[in-house]
């Protein structure tokens, strides 16, 4: 008896099958259940029902550096500062994390980065962890974001980055239905779990020293001294090690950074604010 795993596997061949030219050289042919095994068949489905996570960088050379938690005060000083060194940034934006995103101020910064050439992604709307919400509820914190964005900068993103770094299947089904990839990293700059300015210098040089192909950073642009002090070391001495710095979907061998680009909105009356924060990573 053929499990279901087989049985979606197979519908998925088939459509694909079906979509795609036959060449004339060759004899049609259907595919069968018996074509695959039950391991390939969970692995077809759950390629197709699960978002892909990225927690490194593929293009060689090239360091992703990322900032989480935003958009914040210092967002307009990392721009100004990640120019200096010609070097492009991911900014994983919240909705309503430490500021609302709909704030004339937030809003601003946000088309400041936008504008100056970074990749704009998702953080989704509040801080939730991922693991704890239902379906419905994390397509919510999506969708919120997203249309945000849509509003803001006239982008959906195609990457998310889930809070404290949490994820699952089942949350990784509701990205892949919302058209979305997940990231995480690979090196973490310690300020959201306290470290001090010396120490996040400190982990900066290491990962230098060590010269690794690629780097994918987390950083936290709610930290006044990573954006104002770290983040210049931190480029300086990984400039020196000969890398590049680009955005996320470049550093994944330039993907698309959006899923759909359209007309930017304006303020109305379902441009929401809020005075309530979630605090954290």
């Amino acid at each position: 008896m053929f499990g279901t795993s087989r049985i979606l596997a197979f519908s998925f061949l088939a459509a694909l099958a079906s979509a795609l030219p036959s060449p004339a050289n060759l004899a049609e042919r259907t595919p069968e259940l018996s074509d695959i095994s039950e391991s390939e068949a969970l692995s077809l489905v759950e390629r197709a029902t699960l978002a892909p996570v990225y927690s490194k960088c593929t293009t060689a050379n090239t360091v992703a550096i990322t900032f989480d938690d935003g958009p914040y005060t210092w967002t307009t000083n990392i721009v100004n500062t990640l120019k200096q060194y010609n070097a492009k940034a991911t900014f994983f934006v919240n909705g309503d994390n430490y500021q609302c995103i709909y704030t004339p101020d937030n809003e601003k910064r946000l088309k400041t980065a936008y504008n100056a050439g970074h990749q704009i992604a998702s953080h989704t709307w509040h801080h939730y962890n991922w693991t704890t919400l239902t379906n419905a509820q994390l397509k919510t914190e999506m969708t919120k974001t997203d249309t945000a964005l849509t509003k803001i900068l006239g982008i959906k993103p195609a990457f998310v980055r889930p809070p404290y770094g949490a994820y699952n299947d089942a949350s990784r089904q509701v990205a892949a239905a919302n058209g979305q990839a997940i990231v995480i990293w690979d090196f973490d700059s310690g300020d959201s779990v306290g470290y001090t300015v010396q120490q996040s210098e400190a982990a900066y040089k290491n990962i230098a020293n060590k010269k690794p192909k690629t780097i994918l950073t987390l950083n936290h642009e709610t930290h006044e001294t990573t954006a104002l002090t770290v983040l210049p070391y931190a480029l300086k001495t990984l400039k020196a090690k000969g890398y590049k710095f680009v955005t996320v979907a470049e550093c994944l061998g330039g993907k698309n950074p959006y899923l759909k680009k359209t007309t930017p909105g304006k303020r109305d009356a379902t441009s929401p604010t809020s005075s309530t924060h979630s605090y954290g990573r």
